[in-house]
């Protein structure tokens, strides 16, 4: 058996989770999201905990690995709901940088022409300034693939340090070439 997947998730309050099937709906404060689990998982919801029960054989490997997923989603989504997530980008390079128009994002990042992304929905952006932005949201799959979308754009290089990065993120520096003579 899991052990993560036995461990039960605690609802915080002000979240409400419904099952319905094999659906999974958590609501808080911060927004809505669903998920549809697998059949190799059931979810219950007792008072203020949600139990994921593996229903196959405990010998079935692929079943066990669900178990422990799926516990884990769902407790992302409640921390979602209630806390939310972010990632936070920094630009660096001489004249490198972002600004925000409607529901898109603009990035100047040395190419010839500019670079358009759309907003999703459930992603909120908010610039900083135009070499700092931080993405929001509720879900945590969401931000991070916004987050990894724009720094894959330009990544960053290890000989000057100019690109995208998250903000935690340590860039090891390489040393150019060495010109002389021997």
């Amino acid at each position: 058996m899991s052990r993560i997947g036995s461990a039960p998730v605690d609802l915080p309050s002000g979240v409400d989770v419904k099952v319905d099937g094999k659906d999974v709906t958590v609501k808080g404060p911060k927004g809505s999201i669903s998920l549809t689990v697998r059949r190799e998982i059931d979810v219950e919801v007792d008072g203020r905990i949600v139990k994921v029960m593996n229903i196959r054989p405990a010998r079935d490997r692929q079943a066990r690995a669900y178990h422990g997923l799926f516990r884990s989603l769902i407790q992302n989504m409640v921390v979602g709901v209630t806390e939310g997530y972010a990632k936070k980008l920094e630009i660096h390079g001489v004249g490198y940088q972002a600004k925000q128009q409607g529901q898109q994002l603009v990035f100047n990042l040395g190419f010839a022409n500019d670079i358009v992304l759309d907003i999703p929905s459930s992603v909120e952006v908010k610039l900083d300034n135009p070499t700092n932005l931080t993405i929001s949201g509720c879900d945590k799959q969401q931000v991070g693939e916004f987050a990894a979308r724009i720094r894959k754009l330009r990544p960053p290089e290890p000989y000057k340090g100019k690109g995208v990065k998250y903000s935690d993120e340590i860039i090891r520096r390489k040393a150019g070439k060495a010109f002389g003579s021997s």
